[in-house]
């Protein structure tokens, strides 16, 4: 049998921010998949605004401004958005380290799956014990909405549809929203729960991010190398619900404010320079001066002043994203 097509799709809209983080991403894709045969697809409506090198490899798929919703909820139409065969969506903000084949490998077979496990109980976005005993569940699968998996079809058009339904009644079900929008991995959650769909069970070896790992993290894109480190207990970094200490991903999802970080932005540096060949010792220098090292620096600095700083002026006021609405 024919293997089926493969493709990655993300997403960039409304905001400026994400388009660039999209950017990084396809580099990163190309940098280490150019050869796998699989497809890049790019929503967007700042098509105008890419840059030479990704329109050379990048399919663009144009929607207008607020088309498919806002915030978050464009990710409930990827039914609609992907192309036949196998699609893996990557949220705009991780990097690739490797090839892809053998995530597509792994998720084959699914109809739409996620990487996760379970959860019945506790606090994710809502009560989930109130929401399994409300839609008569045993549980709900926990995941990163970093990474999507779904095989075009009548099963991925079913599972979206419900999820797009759910979301009209968000509040009222018990979800708690995320920054100021219905979260799409609770609603995709339940609604995989209630069409049978299952995730792969997480391993760590696929994806992670620094929110999990926030003892530690080094990167490296262009040599395909990550480690994210989970402190172990009692230290006071240490996160509880998340099962490993060490982790090497294939996908790091820089969540939140983590696309801030200097090792993010070098390696966002040197993957610009990487796909116009330009990165050379002198231009590998120049940006492990101007942000790796700098950034080390101004970390450094402001470790070390903060306590002063706050003696003499209190608190300061925590600063807004500009991922926010």
């Amino acid at each position: 049998m024919a293997q089926a097509k493969r493709n990655v799709i993300t997403i960039a809209t409304n905001k400026r921010v994400y388009l660039e983080l999209a950017i990084n991403l396809a580099r990163s894709f190309y940098i280490w998949n150019r050869d796998n045969d699989i497809g890049f697809y790019l929503v967007t409506d700042m098509g105008e605004h890419l840059p030479a090198d990704i329109k050379r490899y990048v399919n663009v798929i144009a929607i207008k401004e607020n088309e498919l919703g806002t915030g978050f909820s464009t990710k409930l139409h990827l039914d609609k958005l992907a192309p036949e065969g196998q699609t893996l969506f990557i949220d705009s903000d991780c990097l690739i380290f490797g090839s892809l084949n053998r995530v597509f490998d792994k998720f084959s077979g699914h109809q739409v799956s996620v990487i996760g496990n379970y959860i019945k109980s506790g606090e994710w976005f809502g009560n989930i014990a109130d929401i399994c005993s409300q839609f008569e569940i045993p549980h709900l699968p926990k995941f990163n909405g970093g990474i999507y998996y779904l095989e075009k079809g009548s099963v991925a058009e079913q599972v979206y549809s419900k999820a797009r339904e759910l979301e009209r009644t968000y509040d009222q079900i018990g979800f708690k929203r995320l920054r100021n929008s219905p979260n799409d991995e609770v609603l995709m959650s339940l609604s995989m729960q209630l069409n049978g769909q299952s995730p792969i069970i997480d391993d760590g070896t696929i994806l992670s991010d620094p929110q999990a790992c926030p003892g530690y993290y080094k990167i490296n894109v262009t040599k395909g190398t990550s480690l994210l480190i989970n402190p172990k207990a009692p230290h006071k970094l240490h996160q509880s619900w998340y099962p490993f200490h060490i982790v090497k991903p294939l996908v790091v999802h820089f969540v939140g404010y983590y696309t801030d970080d200097y090792q993010y932005k070098y390696e966002a540096y040197k993957l610009s320079k990487m796909v116009n060949n330009k990165l050379s010792v002198l231009t590998n220098m120049k940006g492990l001066i101007t942000i790796n090292w700098a950034g080390r620096l101004k970390i450094g600095m402001k470790n070390v002043l903060r306590p002063v700083f706050r003696k003499a002026f209190g608190t300061r006021k925590i600063k807004i994203s500009n991922r926010v609405s």
